[in-house]
């Protein structure tokens, strides 16, 4: 299974040349999971964190089952924020071209006019809920041609409250439609939401490995609350850190904290949460990747999707709220086989929490070495300075899945070629035929 190319789960020769082009020489786990099924017709259910190439293990498929000349818009992928929706925009652009598909995007803050002009012609649109049904009200375009559905970073959207906005967009399109159900977590309300929307799904699992892909640095820091800003600025005058992502419970916090940083000379910091303009969200973002700003202040629901490379430290200097979200944040370092250094800030009344959080991801170990609650900002100092103090932690990466259910599979052609790299840039290529799976259920 693992051996296996793009080519050899059957994606067309266009896609296959177009991702080579971009140095992608193999296929994730998730990828080698999904393709298959997706291009055999298949409802899929999969639970995957950010950063497992997901998004290509939808993209890949996808583009191979729509038609060049099919009536559009032919696919509609579902996103919870206008980050998300840009990157998989991006990351899917160059594979589109390949087989002569538009893709698009939709979107607030931005002009939307021009918006509706390009969705109405594309093949494929990446929607936030909430623009998509400002431009469904305004008749730019009708979703009475979508025969596959991607919802993705689905429990992110509930976490929005964009439930009551998919329920509706979900009621416009055809129940003989495919549908791709991708979350982190398949448990709960995204679970029965799940269940809800497919068919006769096929459910895999690609849990994140903190055993594999790059060497993670595991710290944990117990000091007061007025103690924070401090050490903060402690970790990030290091002059051996790199790139880093610092997490922040609330907007309003993290603007605070961009300001306070802002008085070091050694530190260049810019926010990114939801009070933040779309162009001021991917300035932000853009000046990051860049290193013109060498630290990131966000919240969770900002930084989901964002996939930026060679991110050094992440820094919890508000507690995750529960195990998921440590994964999802500390999981933007250690990529690539690099390593990496996370940092989680624990005041006494959060110790236990952190201590259950730590000890259900295996790190135990790391979290006992970093002592006992304490409030004096010296003494977490003299236990915990320097960069290399701290026990040698995990790395984060894929899994094994395992899925159930009928295929069913009518498609005709398969290419040649392999294909993948952990950044997953772009190609070109041209485009070909048609997939067709045999769906003819919902």
């Amino acid at each position: 299974m693992s051996s296996k190319s793009f080519a050899d789960l059957g994606v067309s020769k266009p896609v296959v040349d177009a991702l080579s082009k971009r140095g992608i020489e193999s296929p994730f786990a998730v990828q080698r999971q999904v393709i298959e099924d997706v291009l055999d017709g298949l409802d899929v259910l999969v639970q995957s964190p950010t950063g497992s190439g997901k998004t290509l293990a939808f993209g890949v498929p996808l583009v191979d089952l729509i038609a060049a000349d099919s009536r559009r818009p032919s696919a509609l992928i579902l996103a919870p924020t206008r980050e998300l929706a840009s990157q998989i925009v991006d990351e899917m652009e160059e594979i589109c071209k390949a087989r002569a598909l538009s893709i698009a995007a939709v979107y607030g803050g931005v002009g939307i006019q021009a918006q509706a002009k390009r969705a109405a012609r594309a093949h494929i649109v990446v929607a936030c809920p909430g623009r998509l049904e400002d431009l469904l009200q305004r008749r730019s375009f009708t979703l009475d041609h979508v025969d596959h559905l991607v919802l993705d970073e689905a429990d992110r959207m509930l976490d929005m409250g964009f439930k009551p906005a998919v329920d509706r967009i979900v009621k416009k399109i055809s129940n003989n439609r495919q549908t791709l159900f991708f979350s982190a977590t398949l448990e709960g309300a995204a679970g029965q939401l799940a269940k809800a929307y497919t068919h006769d799904a096929v459910t895999h699992v690609n849990k994140p490995d903190l055993t594999k892909v790059g060497k993670i640095e595991h710290r944990f820091i117990h000091l007061s609350h007025e103690a924070k800003v401090t050490s903060l600025l402690h970790e990030l005058e290091n002059s051996e850190r790199g790139r880093t992502l610092v997490f922040v419970r609330t907007k309003h916090g993290a603007d605070r904290l961009v300001k306070k940083l802002s008085r070091s000379p050694q530190i260049r910091a810019a926010a990114m949460h939801g009070n933040k303009s779309q162009n001021q969200r991917q300035r932000a973002l853009a000046d990051f990747e860049s290193g013109k700003v060498d630290t990131l202040v966000a919240t969770d629901v900002a930084a989901r999707g964002i996939d930026v490379a060679d991110v050094t430290h992440v820094i919890n200097y508000d507690m995750p709220e529960d195990q998921d979200t440590f994964v999802h944040r500390v999981g933007r370092t250690g990529r690539a086989g690099a390593d990496g250094i996370g940092i989680s800030f624990v005041l006494a009344d959060q110790a236990r929490d952190m201590q259950k959080i730590a000890k259900s991801l295996g790190l135990s170990h790391e979290y006992e070495q970093s002592g006992a609650p304490v409030s004096i900002h010296s003494e977490t100092h003299t236990r915990r300075s320097g960069r290399g103090s701290g026990p040698r932690g995990q790395g984060q990466g894929g899994g094994n899945g395992q899925g159930g259910g009928n295929r069913r599979r009518s498609r005709s052609g398969s290419g040649g070629g392999n294909g993948q790299h952990p950044k997953q840039g772009k190609g070109s290529g041209n485009g070909q035929g048609k997939r067709s799976g045999g769906r003819g259920q919902r």
